[in-house]
């Protein structure tokens, strides 16, 4: 495991080498030069004990002991008032950087190794996966606990999360969490490590459900093999959705919607450049009398906004989620499209090859439209090698006159830095683009994206989904659709609760009676037993299963 402590560091220990380096080759150097200095100007010649003891009382601040009364010139006082300033500066670096951290270490508590919590959730480690669960687990108020293999980080984590620092992989560890008590175990670090601590928890012997997250599919059926009860691979699933998003200008049958019921969907539709509606108010686009859908709220440059002023504009980097019957839906695609790009057939940029970028360009060759990968590493599949964020490697991938830009990179900062090239190389693409936390949504937005989709939203709310009983409808969006039960609002009108006030959620449909209510007006009241279909961002959501679940 790993250690903090500021001494057992190599760091520590580099520092502490130069320190003591630095402080005795003071004393040497003063003690040469203060034999010198009273032979020279004092006519006294001194030994080296006595002399280095001088030094030293002097670094120390301690005194001059008899050798005082001997200094007359001026050069003795001036390599006295040397040696002090030197003394003291010697004595202000000890400060910071050993007797600070060594009372700070004093002072911390260790974090705790075990747990008596019962019927909880594990997970191990907390990455930003399992921070969007662990915000969902909070919201439904099911207990959860982490394991945190190294020391330093759950100090850090223990004021926000409940912490047990140990190894996932050590069958005490685990039992010193009470994991043969819990009611799941989440292993969320590398494909590996994941598949040990699902054979760690087997040999617990107890009814512990187990989930493991995979970065490569191929290896899903071996931490099946291992125990695990249920595998979560987001990357593929975030890949093919991003296809879809880079496609739609090119192929409008690639769009992508929520079927709610029958007839009954949920999308999220993006303002072409030169639409119809680009540039229009949404009071002036009369998008209700000329479509039928109804717009939810907006998304724009990684805000959402709900419900949106009839006064917004709507311009190329707006996305609208709107509910709708199938035909009014396609209605509304039609006017949000490019007139200029609607009967042409450009190609998409795929730039970076990893899972998510191979599996955006196996969906878009599977649905016929026109790609370029280029990544950095020569490898099958891909066709121009180069760096991403370099404006000649992009120029040779045709990204000037790509329709759209699929950024699917592993690193935020290299996606926000490949944004900001492509945005001025092709102003006129529409650029889509994997983040890999959430946190980096609005950074990406700022640099000129027109979609960004974060992995950690996505497997988020894929593990939630698993691990509770709210059912995650199309975890690859940017707004949570879920399926819940809301027990505190029933014997309550939709106007009386105000969901969308409270909780900046909004109740889409409700299912009764195997039935789907989508005429939920302010008077709909709800009953027992219903279920109701709720959209909104993660927070939205969690707000309204803390208010009303």
């Amino acid at each position: 495991m790993a250690d903090g402590s500021a001494w057992s560091s190599t760091e520590a220990r580099r520092r502490l080498g130069i320190y003591l380096a630095v402080a005795l080759g003071a004393v040497g150097f003063y003690t040469i030069l203060y034999r010198w200095t009273l032979a020279t100007f004092e006519g006294i010649s001194v030994g080296w004990i006595e002399a280095m003891h001088v030094v030293v009382e002097t670094f120390t601040t301690t005194g001059y002991g008899e050798d005082a009364g001997l200094w007359n010139a001026p050069p003795t006082f001036l390599l006295s008032m040397a040696m002090q300033f030197t003394g003291v500066a010697l004595i202000f670096t000890t400060l910071p950087l050993f007797v600070v951290p060594l009372v700070e270490r004093a002072l911390e508590r260790d974090p705790p190794t075990e747990s008596s919590l019962t019927d909880h959730v594990i997970v191990t480690p907390l990455t930003a996966h399992g921070e969007i669960l662990i915000n969902e687990l909070r919201s439904k108020d099911i207990p959860h606990l982490v394991i945190e293999p190294d020391r330093e980080r759950a100090r850090e984590l223990r004021n926000d999360y409940e912490i047990v620092h140990g190894d996932p992989e050590s069958v005490a560890d685990l039992r010193a969490a009470n994991a043969d008590e819990a009611v799941a175990l989440v292993a969320d670090s590398d494909d590996r490590t994941n598949a040990s601590v699902i054979l760690t928890a087997e040999q617990l012997d107890a009814d512990v459900r187990l989930v493991s997250l995979v970065e490569e599919p191929e290896v899903a059926d071996y931490h099946r093999y291992a125990g695990a009860d249920d595998v979560v691979s987001p990357r593929q699933l975030l890949g093919e959705s991003l296809a879809r998003k880079a496609a739609s200008p090119i192929n409008p049958e690639s769009e992508e919607a929520v079927l709610i019921g029958d007839d009954f969907e949920v999308a999220e539709v993006l303002i072409h450049p030169d639409s119809e509606l680009e540039g229009r108010t949404i009071a002036d686009g009369e998008i209700g009398r000329r479509t039928g859908a109804d717009i939810i709220g907006i998304w724009s440059r990684g805000e959402f906004v709900t419900p949106p002023s009839p006064a917004t504009v709507l311009d190329e980097r707006t996305t609208l989620l709107v509910t709708g019957h199938e035909d009014q839906v396609a209605r509304l695609r039609e006017l949000a499209r490019s007139e200029a790009r609607r009967h042409r057939r450009g190609r998409v940029v795929v730039a970076g090859y990893g899972e998510v970028g191979s599996t955006a360009a196996d969906a878009l060759a599977d649905a016929g439209v026109p790609h370029v990968v280029l990544d950095s590493e020569e490898k099958p599949g891909v066709d121009i090698v180069g760096d991403v964020t370099d404006y000649e490697a992009l120029e040779r991938a045709g990204v000037a006159d790509a329709e759209s830009v699929l950024i699917a990179l592993d690193d935020d900062t290299t996606a926000i830095f490949a944004t900001l090239v492509v945005e001025r190389l092709a102003p006129g693409a529409e650029i889509i683009v994997r983040a890999n936390d959430a946190a980096s949504v609005k950074k990406i937005y700022r640099a000129g994206a027109e979609y960004v989709l974060a992995l950690s939203t996505v497997s988020g709310r894929m593990l939630a989904s698993n691990l509770t009983d709210e059912e995650v409808i199309a975890p690859q969006s940017q707004i949570e659709i879920v399926r819940v039960d809301a027990p505190r609002l029933v014997g309550t009108s939709l106007a009386e609760a105000d969901v969308r006030a409270r909780t900046g959620s909004t109740v889409l449909a409700v299912e009764r009676d195997d039935e789907l209510r989508t005429d939920v007006g302010p008077d709909f009241r709800i009953r027992s037993g219903d279920t109701l279909v709720v959209a909104g961002t993660d927070e939205a959501v969690n707000a309204f299963n803390e208010r009303y679940g």
